[in-house]
Formats: C-alpha cells, sequence, structure tokens
C-alpha cells in the first residue's frame, strides 16, 4: 500500500505540474486570438504542432528507450554510457531532420506559414532543440525526479507564455511569438542539461548496445509520425478544403477538448519506470495491480471532466476567444474530448507491449490508424466540415484502443470496471445537469461552479458506491501530501 501511496502522490504532483503547463496554450489563446488575424493563429498551431511532435521522431524514440531499459539501472558508469549513446545519435538525428526543414523552408513556409521563411528558419532550430529537451525530461523521468520533472515543465510552459506574450505586446506580430518560443527552448536547454552534467558528468560514448536501442526504439517512430499524421493532418485537410480561418476555430475546440487527453499525461510519465523495475523484479502481479488502479483512477478523472467540457464549451471558449472562434469551434469539443477518454485507457494499456519489448504492435497500430485517419479527414471533412474530422479523431481513437486492447491482453489482462464505469456516468450526468442550471458566465463563476460541481460528483459517486471508505481516506491523504510538495518551496521564501 505504501508504494501504491508514492505511486499516487507521483501521479498527483506530476498530474498538477502537467495540467498546468498544459493549460498555457489556453492562457495564450486570448492574447493570441485578440493580437492576430485567424488564419495567423492557424499558422501558430502549425508551428506548435511541428515543433512538439517532429522532434519525436527525429530522436529516434531513443528518450523514450532510455526510461525503459535505465529504469532499474544503479551503477553510474551504465547510466552515463547508455545516456550519452542515447543522446548523441538523438542529437544526430535531430540535427538531420534540422537541416532537411531548412532546406525545405520555402516550400514548408509556403504550405503552412502563408510563405514567411523566417518562421521556417526558426522551426527548424526549435525542432533540433526540443529533441534534446526530450531526452533531459525522460532522464529525470527515468530516475523517478518528479519533483524536478514537474519544476521544469511548468517552467518551460509560463517562460513561454511570458516571453510570448511580451513579444506580441510589442508588436511583432508572430514572428516575435516564434522568436520567444526559441528563446524559451535555449534557457530550457541549458538550464536542464546543468544538474545532468553535475550528477553523471560528460563522456564521448562507446554506443554498447546501440542496435538494441535503435530496434527498441525506432519501431516507435512509426507510431510517432502516426500522431504527427492524426494531430497535424486535421489541421493540414482544414486548411486545404475550408482554409485557415476553420484551422483556428477548429483549433480552439481541439485545445479545450484535448484536456481529456492531458489527464493521461502524470499516467503516462510516471507508470512506465516503475512498471519497468517491477517488471525486470519479476512482479507481475503488482504490474497488473498498478495498471488496474490506473485505469481506475484515469476514468473517475476523465469521465466527469468530459460532461463538464460538454456542458461548459461555449462559455469557456467565449471567454478564452472571440465570439467568433467560440460559436464555430464550440461544437467539436464534447467530440475531442470523447476520443480523450479512449485514448487515455489506450494509454495506460499499451504499457503492456512496451514491457514486452513488443514497440512494433503500437507502431503498425498507429500506421494503420493514421492511413485511416487521413482517409476518413477528407471524405467526412469535405462532407462535413470541422466536425466531421473531430468525429475521424474519435472513431481513430476507438479504433487504436481496441487493437491495443486485443494484442495487450494477450501477455497481461486489466480490469475495466465496468461497474463504477455506469456509477460514473451517473454521478456524471448529475452534475453535468447541475453546470446547465447554474449556467455560469464568467471567468470566477464557471471556476466555482467547476468545482462545486466535481465535488458534487465525488460526494454523488461516495453515495452510490461507487468510491469506498477507504479509497476516499486514501486519496485525501494523498492529497494532502501533494499539496504540501507543492507548498513546500514557497514557504522557504
Amino acid at each position: 500500500m505504501q508504494e501504491y501511496k508514492i505511486f499516487v502522490k507521483k501521479i498527483g504532483l506530476v498530474g498538477v505540474s502537467s495540467i498546468l503547463a498544459s493549460l498555457s496554450p489556453l492562457v495564450l489563446l486570448p492574447i493570441l486570438s485578440q493580437d492576430l488575424t485567424a488564419s495567423q493563429y492557424g499558422a501558430w498551431n502549425q508551428f506548435i504542432v511541428t515543433m512538439t511532435i517532429i522532434p519525436a521522431i527525429a530522436s529516434l524514440g531513443l528518450p523514450y528507450t532510455m526510461v525503459r531499459y535505465l529504469a532499474a539501472a544503479e551503477d553510474q558508469g551504465e547510466i552515463r554510457e547508455v545516456f550519452y549513446s542515447l543522446g548523441f545519435a538523438a542529437l544526430f538525428g535531430s540535427l538531420a531532420v534540422s537541416i532537411l526543414i531548412l532546406l525545405l523552408g520555402r516550400p514548408i513556409a509556403n504550405l503552412l506559414f502563408e510563405g514567411n521563411y523566417l518562421i521556417s528558419v526558426i522551426l527548424s532550430l526549435v525542432i533540433f532543440l526540443n529533441g534534446l529537451i526530450l531526452l533531459f525530461f525522460d532522464y529525470f523521468r527515468t530516475f523517478q525526479e518528479m519533483k524536478t520533472y514537474s519544476i521544469f515543465t511548468f517552467a518551460q510552459a509560463y517562460l513561454m507564455v511570458i516571453l510570448v506574450a511580451i513579444f506580441i505586446s510589442m508588436s511583432y506580430g508572430i514572428v516575435g511569438a516564434v522568436i520567444a518560443v526559441l528563446i524559451t527552448q535555449i534557457i530550457t536547454f541549458v538550464i536542464m542539461y546543468l544538474p545532468i552534467l553535475s550528477r553523471i558528468g560528460f563522456k564521448i560514448p562507446e554506443f554498447n548496445n546501440l542496435r538494441e536501442y535503435l530496434n527498441f526504439g525506432l519501431p516507435t517512430i512509426p507510431s510517432n509520425i502516426s500522431f504527427w499524421v492524426l494531430d497535424i493532418a486535421d489541421r493540414y485537410v482544414i486548411g486545404l478544403l475550408l482554409g485557415l480561418s476553420f484551422v483556428g476555430y477548429y483549433s480552439a475546440g481541439y485545445l479545450l477538448g484535448n484536456i481529456i487527453s492531458l489527464i493521461l499525461s502524470p499516467f503516462y510519465t510516471v507508470l512506465l519506470p516503475i512498471l519497468s523495475k517491477y517488471y525486470a523484479q519479476n512482479r507481475v502481479h503488482d504490474v497488473k495491480r498498478l495498471l488496474n488502479h490506473s485505469i481506475k483512477f484515469f476514468l473517475m478523472v476523465s469521465i466527469p471532466t468530459f460532461f463538464g467540457l460538454t456542458v461548459m464549451a461555449k462559455p469557456i471558449l467565449n471567454i478564452l476567444s472571440t465570439p467568433e472562434i467560440a460559436s464555430n469551434g464550440y461544437i467539436v469539443v464534447p467530440i475531442i474530448a470523447l476520443g480523450g477518454i479512449f485514448f487515455g485507457v489506450y494509454g495506460i494499456i499499451s504499457q503492456i507491449v512496451v514491457l514486452e519489448h513488443k514497440t512494433r504492435i503500437t507502431g503498425n497500430i498507429w500506421i494503420i490508424s493514421a492511413v485511416l485517419n487521413l482517409v476518413l479527414d477528407v471524405t467526412l471533412g469535405f462532407r462535413f466540415g470541422i466536425i466531421g474530422v473531430a468525429f475521424t479523431t474519435l472513431l481513430v481513437y476507438i479504433f487504436s484502443f481496441l487493437l491495443t486492447v486485443f494484442y495487450s491482453f494477450r501477455y497481461i489482462r486489466c480490469t475495466f470496471y465496468f461497474g463504477f464505469l455506469t456509477k460514473s456516468i451517473g454521478a456524471s450526468i448529475l452534475m453535468a445537469i447541475a453546470l446547465i442550471l447554474l449556467n455560469p458566465q464568467r471567468p470566477l463563476n464557471i471556476v466555482l461552479a467547476s468545482v462545486a460541481a466535481f465535488i458534487m460528483y465525488i460526494i454523488i459517486l461516495r453515495l452510490i458506491g461507487g468510491i469506498r471508505d477507504h479509497e476516499l481516506v486514501f486519496f485525501k491523504s494523498v492529497a494532502i501530501d501533494v499539496l504540501e510538495s507543492i507548498a513546500k518551496p514557497f514557504k522557504k521564501l
């Protein structure tokens, strides 16, 4: 029980920082939507999505590989060798892709950035830095240094918010905004590498076992490319069929609805290093128990979030963007949010095939999903506009979830808690009705109503037996520990 408490505490700590960091685009939304045109905001989204997805491909899946192979390592020499073997390989991969983007800068600018070549140049630099930053993040993740991981996650996100806001306020427009992103990446790279350097030093690696690491990491590239296709193809198709203004409408709604997927982030971050350690120790029962608890915990939070976003989408977007964006973008929020639930459970269950070194399975699943997504995007997008594109995302997530369950359960079977699922949906419906009756429109009212509604959900869930007494006491103690961990640095000020 103590190990599980530590796990949930880490989930809470990473969850708070990751969700706050993931909300940073919503903080930027009113700044960008007010000062940029709809087409410029669409170009900004193209830049952000591309700089997020491409580095995961360019780094050859090696940051993720480090988590799987070093989680149980204790020898300092082994850690140093593996880290720099993976680091130099990721550096060369990121550099090659950055040079390619630079050489193709003008076509990319014409396709994504309304012909602005300077944005393409900045994109190539950002992608190079981001590939290495991913490696640094996974170093802290590997050794379960979740406080450090959380601090850097939060700091990087809001440093970018501050710098983008400054450059936008100085009337530098979208070019100023992307320059702010580059400055953020440079600062983050330097500050993150310093503690790693002080702990393990530096060495030119011998690249021992690099082939084995590549055999594990390279099959994750099709998954990353497919995520890129899924995430970016929607916007590309919308831009080609409907124009950049509709990219802005869809992106705002997608951003809000995708909060569900963001709930997965702490599970995804914390689970693999712990599961890898258990698996190396042949503690399969503990692996299964941890996966089951994670599924239930994720569903307990994501289901009411889905219902809350569904009824509050338009007023939230009215506050965060313009009436034009809100009235066109709110309709996609519940569709994307529902897809996020399936994607979240997929993210937890897919850890099984990673533990089994079967990364080719997830790679093949997402290759099929990417092709399916592209076909449906064009057909449904042409027929139903941004609603059709949103439904494509939902269908692809369900498809990938089902295939992953089929293959993962050959090794370890998890529980979906269908009884709890029914109770959670019932409590969430009552919560959503309360939100509709309250009908908050102002920012403070929305926050207060949402908090009150979630408390109502927990109370109803407790009354109908969805949460047991010992679980309530347990989560309360974990919440107190997490809040104390967050508040501790501020007490020293």
